[in-house]
């Protein structure tokens, strides 16, 4: 049994929905901390000019001691309206705008000022969206409370994982001994991004999720049927 997991994070690139798809049981990591310079809080956007950042303000103090649960977002600067009037006036020639954009407007207009439970909600989305069947699990909602390698080696046990799938930087920081030694075997994610067509001349990876919705749609989904043998 695959299991794979990540830190939350808004409006994630294709590779993030790629290893839920490639899983069995996939786990949302609400109770590590906030990393600034992340993808936690922030992906990017096509322009005419090149990919442009899509921030969230959060309020940071105290951040070093806190989870990703108690991080809010700064409610006070109108971040909500700025990222829909730039994805409005980005993508509003996209072929799918029309159908795409009311939907992503009542999204972030939701009233909540946790920056886990946007991105936990946003996400919850576009499964839905995506018609992703992954049991999805929140690591909040289990006893595991260990840190950083330990942390996933206990969520596997927890869910009775054979094999945890992990991303490329998975490399940096886990201890693949210990997984040996607890009969579970890590894989690395070994995501080719798909092209789909898209505007402002040429193709341009690892964008936010919008971009392959707003040109591709519900379509989007058959951008991540990958086999788990191609991983």
């Amino acid at each position: 049994m695959f299991l794979s997991a990540h830190q939350p994070a808004y409006l994630p690139w294709l590779g993030y929905f790629e290893k839920i798809v490639q899983s069995d049981v996939f786990v949302f990591l609400d109770t590590v901390q906030f990393e600034k310079n992340s993808f936690i809080n922030r992906n990017k956007v096509k322009t005419p000019q090149g990919p442009q950042w899509l921030t969230i303000p959060v309020k940071t103090r105290g951040h070093i001691k806190t989870t990703l649960r108690e991080t809010m977002t700064d409610e006070a600067q109108p971040w909500r309206i700025k990222h829909l009037k730039t994805i409005e006036s980005r993508y509003r020639r996209a072929t799918y705008f029309k159908e795409c954009f009311p939907k992503l407007e009542a999204l972030l207009l939701t009233p909540g000022s946790s920056l886990a439970e946007l991105c936990w909600r946003q996400l919850q989305f576009w499964l839905a969206e995506f018609e992703i069947e992954t049991p999805i699990y929140r690591s909040s909602g289990s006893p595991v409370a260990s840190k950083k390698s330990d942390l996933i080696l206990d969520l596997c046990k927890h869910f009775g994982a054979t094999c945890y799938l992990s991303g490329a930087l998975g490399r940096n920081y886990l201890n693949e001994d210990s997984f040996a030694a607890a009969g579970i075997e890590v894989e690395y994610q070994n995501f080719s991004h798909p092209t789909y067509p898209q505007l402002w001349g040429s193709f341009e990876p690892n964008m936010g999720i919008v971009d392959a919705w707003m040109n591709c749609g519900s379509n989007t989904r058959n951008l991540l049927n990958r086999k788990r043998d191609g991983i």
